[in-house]
């Protein structure tokens, strides 16, 4: 009787083990996508302090990562239920880890 309870269940684990897999996946590339923007603007520093670009590009550069910074923590915050989200929290959190 256990035997024909498993393969019964069999369908309904293999999706459930399916469902871990691609949660986990997806949390480990918006952990990877957050690294890359934090070492996009590392680069924009480097850039701007080494005269390779003008302060103008550097902040239309900082700007556009910063927006994606910010989305890809609104997305975390709101899977985790924590803080209201909003762009100006997210900036002064992150200054607060400088």
């Amino acid at each position: 009787m256990l035997l024909v309870d498993d393969l019964l269940k069999l369908p309904i684990t293999g999706l459930v083990w399916i469902a871990r897999q691609v949660e986990n996946a997806a949390q480990e590339e918006l952990a990877n996508e957050s690294e890359s923007i934090t070492a996009e603007l590392s680069q924009l520093y480097m850039m701007l302090e080494t005269g390779r670009i003008s302060e103008e590009e550097f902040v239309a550069g900082e700007n556009t990562l910063l927006e994606r910074l910010d989305k890809i923590q609104e997305r975390e915050k709101g899977v985790n239920g924590k803080g209201d989200g909003s762009p100006a929290q997210n900036r002064s959190e992150m200054g607060r880890a400088a």
